[in-house]
């Protein structure tokens, strides 16, 4: 099979139970369109959780567990799987991350994950987990999904890195001052770099700002490009280019209004100083 994809448990609930249902197919010697045949699923949905793309819903896992003859373990590992922290379509949007020859970030109100200290990152999580939004078991999930995210940019060549932070990003006082101090360095760090770039969009730019949501921007080494963008609730990764060319453009209109890596240097420097 040319196409197919190979499974790593360690990538989250999804990518687990994904390995799990294909292991079980191949022990029995069925192929996708077999399985489909049992479920009354289609192949391609079948391929779809196999690889992570979809969501084993309550549904589907009863039904392969009638087929598979496993009483109700994959229903258990499913419904773990919906109970994730993870959102819908951020593994899928993980995986061309590690790929991409450039990624264009633009964050409001905290710094975006793959420039965070695990002190700052541990700070969110814990509380999330305070305000009983996650539990401290999906808190875990998360910091471990994001380590190997930041391990996965730190390859060589690394991507590009373009990243555009609300002025509120450097501002709020997120695990208190000794964490926010540490936690401007890395980007001091970050913005030293030369593969890197990184803009502060002031709060005077006001409407000038092209962004009122979070965006990444990929673009894959054959020149592809997609964006990702959450809501409180779901993840959607976004290919048709007649909707992400749009916010490319959107993205080079920011660079433009916002302050320049040596303005936004000297900004962050500034506001570190003050909490020190």
């Amino acid at each position: 099979m040319t196409n197919r994809k190979e499974l790593d448990p360690a990538e989250g609930p999804r990518a687990a139970f994904g390995e799990r249902l294909r292991r079980l197919r191949e022990e029995r010697g069925w192929t996708q369109d077999d399985l489909a045949g049992r479920t009354g699923y289609s192949a391609s949905h079948i391929s779809g959780v196999e690889t992570g793309a979809r969501n084993p819903t309550s549904r589907f896992t009863a039904r392969s567990d009638r087929a598979f003859g496993t009483g109700e373990a994959l229903a258990r590992q499913g419904a773990a799987v919906r109970e994730s922290a993870i959102l819908d379509g951020f593994p899928e949007f993980v995986r061309y991350e590690a790929m991409a020859s450039e990624i264009r970030l633009f964050e409001l109100g905290i710094v975006p994950g793959l420039l965070q200290t695990p002190e700052y990152a541990a700070a969110i999580t814990r509380g999330a987990v305070r305000r009983g939004a996650i539990t401290q078991e999906q808190a875990d999930e998360r910091l471990a999904l994001l380590a190997r995210r930041q391990a996965s940019i730190a390859r060589t060549p690394p991507p590009q890195m373009y990243v555009v932070l609300d002025e509120s990003c450097i501002r709020q006082l997120v695990g208190g001052p000794r964490v926010l101090a540490q936690q401007l360095g890395r980007l001091l760090e970050v913005a030293d770099m030369p593969n890197t770039v990184v803009q502060l969009a002031p709060f005077e730019l006001g409407e000038r700002r092209s962004f009122y949501t979070p965006v990444t921007l990929v673009t894959l080494p054959d020149g592809s490009c997609m964006a990702y963008a959450e809501s409180a609730h779901s993840g959607r990764l976004e290919r048709d280019t007649r909707l992400v060319r749009p916010l490319f453009t959107a993205y080079h209109q920011l660079e433009a209004e916002a302050l320049s890596q040596t303005e936004s240097v000297a900004m962050i420097s500034q506001v570190r100083k003050g909490i020190l």
